[in-house]
């Protein structure tokens, strides 16, 4: 199994995911011309993807599904409540779709995708009926958890055990509070339905790291009230003084970038 982001974070991301047989593509909420060129800077062609998860239908997840849908007719998967938002209120950011490429999918109920077992679950954030999402081949698991304002047991219980995990560490808590973001924005980001904090983030990985993971990617990160540097050095801070058997040397973390292939986990 393999994971690698083409670009994360809050104008744009796109995740790679699959095995030797099968890749599937979790949000596209890049252009069609830098989805293209950043599949084929990794090896892969869009043509070559088995099907598209969508996350939820933000623009920042959905601004390149029309293009790729059409060009490629690729299955679409998403919940009843995120595709009734892509078929309503943001058709003008994808435009016509073909209905019969959309396959609803519930939380919490696996499907496949060509060799690949998927598994959605759902988590915190405004917006119609988002979810998280891991795939595995039986073998190795891998997790995409981006845009949650909270974590709970629930989450803790389905990204444990894990090999591999993008895990969104999206603002720092005092650059936000300083930042220029008006108070409501502030306000929405911080809630239980918006996004992770880097310690949030943490305190998150503190919980579910295992043995079996080769490598962790902090993704989602904020232009105006984060950078690479202090979500790297907070995550690892956390680890270490949280209260599991791990501390922050113990995995390889690393930063998906905002515009650019991050690097590969593979297991």
């Amino acid at each position: 199994m393999e994971l690698f982001s083409i670009a994360s974070g809050s104008s744009g991301n796109c995740i790679c995911i699959g095995n030797d047989r099968t890749h599937v593509l979790v949000d596209v909420g890049l252009s069609g011309k830098r989805l293209e060129a950043g599949l084929n800077e990794a090896g892969y062609s869009a043509k070559e993807m088995a099907g598209i998860l969508i996350t939820h239908e933000h623009s920042d997840h959905i601004m390149g599904l029309g293009v790729l849908a059409r060009r490629y007719g690729l299955p679409i998967y998403a919940t009843a409540g995120t595709i009734a938002a892509i078929q309503g209120p943001c058709r003008k950011i994808v435009k016509d779709i073909d209905a019969g490429l959309f396959h609803p999918i519930r939380a919490d109920v696996p499907f496949s995708v060509g060799e690949l077992e998927i598994e959605a679950f759902s988590i915190s954030h405004d917006a119609a009926e988002p979810v998280g999402y891991l795939a595995g081949d039986g073998k190795q698991k891998m997790g995409v958890v981006t845009d949650l304002g909270m974590y709970d047991d629930y989450i803790i219980e389905r990204v444990s055990g894990l090999s591999g995990l993008l895990l969104e560490a999206n603002h720092d808590e005092r650059m936000l509070e300083v930042g220029p973001y008006p108070y409501h924005l502030k306000r929405r980001i911080r809630s239980s339905r918006g996004h992770l904090s880097n310690a949030m983030s943490g305190q998150l990985l503190d919980r579910v790291l295992n043995e079996r993971i080769s490598r962790v990617l902090l993704g989602h990160l904020s232009k105006e009230n984060n950078y690479e540097r202090l979500a790297y050095e907070t995550v690892r801070s956390e680890v270490t003084m949280g209260d599991g058997p791990f501390s922050g040397s113990d995995f390889p973390i690393s930063v998906a970038p905002r515009d650019g292939l991050s690097d590969r986990i593979v297991a």
